[in-house]
C-alpha cells in the first residue's frame, strides 16, 4: 500500500475544499506547496469502490483456498504450505481494506480509534513483507526439487517449511514495525478531521524507511526469485530430464509457481518503482511540482494494481493448478461422504428392528414350504 497515502489525501482534500475560491487557493498553494492535479478527484471517487470489490473477491477466494488446504485429508506439500501462508497474508490484507474504504468515504476522518489505526496499517505492512518472502521460499523449494534434487532434496520437508513460515511471519512483523510504531491519530483543525497518519521523528526517517522497503522488501527477494526461476525454466526446457517420473511430477507444480511469481511481480513492480522514485524525491533529487503530482497519483494507481494480486492468486490456483483442482474435488467428495453417513445415521432404529422381526417370522413359513 502507499503508506504516505493519508498525508497525500489530506493535502488533496485541502485543495478540493478550497477549489471554490480559485484565487485564494492559488495564493495559499503558491506559498506552501504544489497544487495537486484534478486527477485526484477521480481517484477519490474510485478508490473506495475498488477497495470494496477487492475485499469481497479476496475474502471469498482466499478463504476458499485456506479451507481446501486445511480440510484436505492428506498433508500439504512443501509448496502448498508456502502458498497457503501466502493466501493467509493476502487474506489479512483484504480484511484491512474496508476500514480504508470507510475512512476515505468519511472525508478522511478515522472513526475507529488509535488501536485500529496502528493494527490495520500493521496488517497491510505485514502482507507487503510476508507475501514476497513466501514466494521467495516457494521458488527456492522448486529450485531444490528440480535443480538440486540429489543434493538438497531431503531438506524439503513439511516440518522445515512450517519453521520457515514461522520465521517469515516474525521477520514480517519486525520489518513492519518502523511504519506502525509512528502511526498516530491526529486532529487537523483546518480540515476538521481526525486522521490516521504517520508522525515520523525526523524527515530522514521517511528516506530510510523507503530505502528499507525497496531493498529488503523487494530487491533482495526478487533477486533470489529471479535466480531460482532462471534455473527452473532451464530444467523444464531440458527434454532429457522428462524421462524421470519425479521430475515430470515436479514440473506440473513448478508451472503454477512460475505463473504466480510472474503475476506477483507484474502487480507489485510498479508500486516499488514508484516508492523508490518517491524516496529520491524526498531526498530533494526531484523538486518540480509536476514530478510531485506524478508520484502521488502513480503511488495510488500502483497500489491498486498491487491490491489486485490478493484476489488474482486464488484464481491462478484454480485455472493453472491441476493438483489444487484435484484437491478441491477430493474435499467436496469428503463432504459428500460425511453427508451420506449423516443420512444413514439418521435412519430410525425401529425400521431395522421391524425388518429383523419380519425376516424371522418368515423363516417358519419357508420351512413349511420346504416340508
Amino acid at each position: 500500500m502507499t503508506f504516505n497515502a493519508i498525508e497525500s489525501y489530506t493535502k488533496a482534500y485541502a485543495s478540493f475544499n478550497t477549489s471554490s475560491f480559485p484565487l485564494e487557493n492559488a495564493l495559499i498553494q503558491s506559498n506552501r506547496t504544489c497544487t495537486l492535479s484534478e486527477s485526484w478527484e477521480w481517484i477519490f471517487s474510485f478508490q473506495p469502490i475498488y477497495m470494496w470489490i477487492v475485499f469481497v473477491l479476496g475474502f471469498i477466494e482466499n478463504m476458499f483456498v485456506l479451507i481446501v488446504f486445511l480440510l484436505h485429508k492428506k498433508r500439504c506439500t512443501v509448496a502448498e504450505i508456502y502458498l497457503g501462508n501466502l493466501a493467509a497474508a493476502d487474506f489479512l490484507l483484504v480484511c484491512g481494506l474496508p476500514f480504508w474504504a470507510i475512512y476515505i468515504s468519511n472525508k478522511f476522518h478515522w472513526p475507529f480509534g488509535s488501536f485500529l489505526c496502528v493494527f490495520i496499517n500493521g496488517l497491510i505492512q505485514l502482507n507487503l513483507y510476508g507475501s514476497i518472502y513466501f514466494l521467495m521460499m516457494v521458488s527456492i523449494d522448486r529450485y531444490l526439487a528440480l535443480v538440486k534434487t540429489m543434493s538438497f532434496g531431503r531438506m524439503r520437508t513439511g516440518r522445515c517449511a512450517k519453521l520457515n513460515c514461522l520465521l517469515i511471519w516474525i521477520f514480517a512483523v519486525v520489518s513492519s514495525m518502523p511504519k506502525t510504531i509512528f502511526r498516530r491519530i491526529r486532529y487537523f483543525p483546518e480540515f476538521n478531521v481526525t486522521a490516521c497518519v504517520i508522525d515520523p521523528p525526523s524527515p530522514s526517517w521517511n528516506v530510510a524507511s523507503g530505502l528499507l522497503l525497496t531493498l529488503v522488501g523487494f530487491l533482495i527477494p526478487v533477486t533470489v526469485i529471479s535466480y531460482c526461476s532462471f534455473h527452473i525454466i532451464n530444467v523444464l526446457r531440458n527434454n532429457s530430464m522428462q524421462e524421470f517420473k519425479e521430475i515430470n511430477k515436479e514440473k506440473k507444480a513448478s508451472v503454477l509457481v512460475l505463473v504466480v511469481l510472474l503475476v506477483f511481480i507484474i502487480c507489485w513492480l510498479p508500486f516499488h518503482i514508484t516508492t523508490f522514485i518517491d524516496t529520491l524525491h524526498m531526498m530533494n533529487l526531484f523538486s518540480s511540482c509536476a514530478m510531485n503530482n506524478f508520484i502521488e497519483i502513480a503511488s495510488q494507481i500502483s497500489s491498486y494494481l498491487g491490491y489486485s494480486n490478493s484476489f488474482i492468486n486464488p484464481l491462478l490456483y484454480v485455472m493453472v493448478g491441476n493438483h489444487f483442482r484435484k484437491k478441491v474435488k477430493e474435499v467436496y467428495n469428503q463432504f459428500q461422504i460425511r453427508k451420506q453417513r449423516g443420512r444413514n445415521a439418521s435412519i430410525p432404529t425401529d425400521f431395522t428392528a421391524d425388518t429383523v422381526r419380519t425376516s424371522i417370522s418368515m423363516e417358519p413359513q419357508k420351512n413349511r414350504i420346504l416340508l
